[in-house]
């Protein structure tokens, strides 16, 4: 099944943490889904120098790149607005 890399980046105004601490429960939740259905390879908070966090990383895959767009759509950290701009690109892990 393809694979890919999402990589998102949070809002920076002032609430833009605050969101994202609020928000982080059903963001989880929604990972939680993913693992338990196979779409879930692996993911993570991109932190600051300051140990911040700044935005997401994730390693998921799907059928298709339309069925990563579903995810998107629902994704609670695009819809509570916490994370600004996401890139998705076909990625392949290693297997070493």
């Amino acid at each position: 099944m393809p694979q890919y890399l999402i990589t998102a980046f949070d809002f920076t105004d002032e609430q833009a943490l605050d969101r994202r601490m609020a928000t982080r429960p059903a963001h989880l939740e929604m990972v939680k889904k993913l693992k338990e259905t196979g779409n879930f390879i692996l993911g993570g908070a991109m932190l600051s120098p300051e140990e911040k966090m700044i935005g997401s990383t994730l390693v998921v895959e799907f059928e298709n790149e339309n069925a990563v767009q579903q995810y998107l759509a629902q994704e609670p950290y695009i819809l509570q607005k916490v994370w600004d701009k996401v890139d998705v690109k076909p990625f392949r892990v290693a297997n070493v």
